[in-house]
């Protein structure tokens, strides 16, 4: 039987991993600097997590949601606390797609409306509603098209607030940090004003940290930056740090009533035991400071390199933009110095590493990458 649908970058085969690091099947060590798409967040194999799960697996997996599961009462109250969003109500799933899925449900039910604002260049995952509102038309089958999704520059308080004023929207949904877009970070005033208009035409204000939240930018919910309290919130990726599991924050004020939102899967005994014991590591070894701390000190030296780029980004989750194509700056990255990063489109690398990275790693980083750039640079220079 042939696998479906699959893209692999590179031809290497990563068999362990540890903190911020992985090995393949001849043994070369490389330097995680993607960490799966945002998922690795307390590290590779973190001890802690791996005894966690371990025991949990030898008690009990998985039962269904038709009894009570005292794992997910433990996760919900150390979730308030570490991410300082204690009076929210949380939802189980099993990824990010789920979670905006139900969100903007949800949306829908208490404001009894249809329409969803999102954003140019956003994305909110592959099933049906989310992909919908997702921007790019490449991934949206005819099933999913629907006119509903409507989809906003990005920043553009005045065009949304056109939208809402016909009175059918039941959400607006955007990004903490735009991710898959090309690390593009919301205007603080944007997510204050977006917070004023939704109140005022009764529409529900969804933030999806899926890929921004965790730690990820310094703070443990990127919106967290603009001082407001989203209506929802909706997380994964770090969140289980490689094990699936997805959540919805909801505001107190919306009350459900029951079956309103289900799942099977959502909140068994493993994702629980996964997801407390990142909580743990987060609030253990300051991950979340750490993040910050060495994305600002990468920040800064990537600026400080005389080259045409842009640097954009918070804490551990940074875009570098090329006026040229980066597949050759990201292989030799990979090949000559043992460096794995993302990419964005055609012309933007992605850092996305565990957030324990230490600034030795970052420094490491620093020195391939500006000796490759002045390489590849001078190439293209040569080839104008």
């Amino acid at each position: 039987m042939k696998l479906f649908d699959v893209y692999p970058l590179f031809d290497i085969t990563p068999v362990k991993a540890e903190g911020c690091h992985v090995w393949d099947k001849d043994g070369n060590k490389y330097l995680d600097l993607y960490g799966g798409h945002a998922v690795i967040s307390i590290g590779h194999s973190h001890p802690v997590y791996v005894q966690k799960i371990s025991d949990q697996l030898s008690q009990i997996g998985f039962y269904s949601n038709s009894v009570q599961n005292p794992l997910q009462y433990e996760l919900a109250d150390k979730l308030g606390q570490v991410s300082g969003c204690d009076e929210y109500q949380l939802f189980l799933c099993n990824s990010g797609a789920e979670a905006n899925e139900n969100a903007l449900k949800l949306a829908s039910f208490i404001t009894g409306k249809k329409k969803v604002i999102s954003y140019k260049k956003g994305f909110h995952g592959r099933t049906s509603a989310a992909v919908a509102i997702t921007d790019n038309p490449k991934i949206v089958a005819p099933v999913n098209e629907t006119p509903n999704a409507i989809i906003l520059p990005f920043n553009d308080i005045e065009a949304t607030e056109e939208v809402l004023k016909n009175g059918d929207v039941a959400a607006v949904i955007v990004e903490g940090i735009q991710g898959i877009g090309g690390i593009r970070v919301p205007d603080m005033n944007f997510l204050q004003q977006l917070k004023k208009l939704t109140e005022k035409y009764v529409a529900a204000l969804i933030i999806d940290e899926i890929q921004s939240g965790y730690g990820r930018s310094g703070r443990f919910f990127a919106f967290q930056y603009a001082g407001i309290k989203p209506d929802i919130i909706t997380m994964a990726k770090g969140m289980g740090n490689g094990f699936p599991i997805g959540g919805v924050l909801i505001q107190p004020e919306i009350e459900p009533w029951y079956g309103m939102l289900g799942t099977t899967f959502g909140g068994n005994h493993l994702a629980c035991a996964a997801a407390i014991a990142v909580l743990d590591v987060i609030q253990n070894e300051k991950l979340v400071e750490n993040s910050e701390k060495t994305g600002n000190y990468l920040m800064e030296a990537l600026a400080a390199i005389d080259g045409d780029f842009e640097v954009r980004g918070k804490g551990l989750m940074i875009g570098i933009e090329f006026p040229f194509p980066i597949a050759e700056i990201r292989k030799r990255l990979l090949f000559d110095y043992g460096i794995f990063t993302g990419v964005s489109g055609q012309n933007i690398i992605r850092l996305l590493p565990p957030l324990g990275l230490t600034i030795s790693q970052a420094n490491e980083f620093l020195a391939a990458f500006e000796a490759v750039y002045a390489d590849i640079a001078a190439m293209f220079s040569d080839n104008k």
